[in-house]
């Protein structure tokens, strides 16, 4: 019997997913393994296997479609099958949309020149559209009523909404009662308030010929939209301060070197100046002194605090930028925040992480040492109420009893809501720090 295929449930904080691409077209034949189709969270890229043998028979979604999980996307079975049972309302129409588009692509230029004419004038009374197209034109500030149908029985289709905001007649919704399809002098030539009641002006005789384009449109990947949104929520609802110190970075790099030249002998992997950073972090947080640090912030007013640190890595990527989590960093050796840091970090750059590997973190680390950076101001990851930017290595100069003696140095630049904790606290945690550094294989020993 025909089976439906849907949108998979990758992660409890996964709600929707982009269907990207699809690999099959309907009327082909798939086995057990073959990809289907590939679909995107709001930080990795996968491809969804059937589970079925047999015939593709409908597609449900477009590829840039954003599907809810657990959702049906296509259905597989034998030529012939009663498959109205796994159609909605919407898709269900999709059928009669594209049997009406091949006539409407195959106009004749004068009949373009006519429904080009007479694209301003709107729909009277009714307007018949498919659920799609009401939601998209809601979506877009788009009045239907003078969009071109080109679906079955003269039905708006949800491609003639977006053809309406691409070249159609669009107002303001602060004019939106006052508008009959007349262009205005609002962004993109939408009608506005300004323009009601003003008589248009005469069109100029010659018009010079617009300047030839020197840019390009191209829409954002849905992880910047993602990472977009979370800083702007961050920046625009967390009063958020930077203290910034530096520590002598000598014992650190002493420390490794002797690591360096015996981890083969010793049996440890690679362990670099940022897994020491991490290590000393979750070994401070658990100090009581700063659980306003280790802590989310909920809905403005509730602190939660937390037993364990679940340390967020900032990564960067090909695709922009992740922050999984490494969770009870305060349990683990140097050698195992070593290994399992390079273990998130490769299944972000794969893009296959969980996404349960990209939320719950306590406090994060973002380190840009390795450019170069000598100060920045991270922004915090909402709900967390702070965040550790790492520096490069810099020579420093301080007077001892010798006379003045040149040594290696590492800033540490902490921003903290200022909600949930106070300067004098935040600056213990950077001093805390500090001296954790300094001393790191005396922090080993504890």
């Amino acid at each position: 019997m025909a089976t439906p295929v849907m949108m998979p449930n990758v992660g409890i904080s996964v709600e929707s997913c982009i269907l990207t691409e699809w690999h099959v077209k309907k009327g082909d034949h798939v086995k057990v393994g073959d990809v289907l189709f590939s679909y995107e969270t709001d930080k990795a890229t996968n491809d969804e296997a059937s589970q079925v043998e047999g015939t593709v028979l409908a597609i449900l979604k477009e590829e840039g479609d954003d599907v809810p999980t657990m959702q049906n996307v296509c259905v597989i079975g034998e030529e012939g099958e009663d498959i109205s049972a796994f159609l909605s309302s919407d898709t269900a129409e999709a059928p009669a949309e594209e049997a009406a588009a091949a006539p409407a692509a195959a106009e004749a230029p004068q009949a373009e020149e006519a429904k080009a004419e007479t694209k301003t004038v709107p729909t009277e009374g009714f307007v018949k559209a498919s659920p799609r197209a009401k939601n998209l034109a809601a979506k877009l500030g788009a009045d239907i009523r003078f969009a071109v149908p080109t679906g079955a029985e003269g039905r708006v289709v949800e491609s003639d909404v977006r053809a309406l905001a691409e070249n159609g007649p669009m107002a303001t919704k602060a004019a939106s009662g006052a508008f009959e399809g007349q262009a205005g002098s609002g962004l993109g030539g939408k009608f506005s308030v300004q323009d009601i009641g003003a008589v248009p002006a005469a069109a100029e005789t010659a018009a010079p010929a617009a300047p030839e384009a020197d840019f390009y449109d191209e829409k954002m990947p849905n992880i910047r939209k993602v990472i977009a949104k979370s800083m702007t929520l961050s920046l625009t609802t967390i009063p958020q301060l930077t203290h910034t110190i530096y520590f002598d970075a000598t014992d650190m790099m002493g420390f490794r070197a002797k690591l360096k030249a015996g981890a083969e002998s010793l049996g440890l992997g690679k362990i670099t100046l940022n897994d020491m950073v991490l290590f000393a972090v979750s070994r401070v947080l658990k100090d009581p002194e700063y659980k306003a640090l280790n802590a989310n912030l909920i809905d403005g007013d509730t602190m939660r605090y937390f037993t364990g640190v679940h340390l967020g890595i900032a990564t960067d990527t090909e695709r922009g930028l992740m922050v999984p989590t490494l969770f009870n960093a305060d349990q683990m050796s140097l050698s195992e925040i070593s290994e399992k840091s390079k273990e998130l970090f490769a299944a972000c750059k794969k893009g296959n992480i969980s996404p349960d590997l990209l939320h719950g973190a306590s406090f994060t680390v973002s380190n840009v040492g390795g450019f170069g950076i000598e100060h920045f101001t991270p922004v915090i990851n909402p709900p967390q109420t702070g965040i550790l930017g790492v520096d490069g290595i810099v020579t420093r100069v301080r007077e001892t009893e010798n006379g003045l003696e040149a040594y290696k140095a590492m800033g540490l630049s902490l921003t903290y809501d200022h909600r949930a904790l106070d300067g004098a606290p935040a600056s213990r945690f950077l001093a805390a720090m500090k001296n954790a550094l300094e001393n790191f294989t005396i922090l080993l020993s504890k």
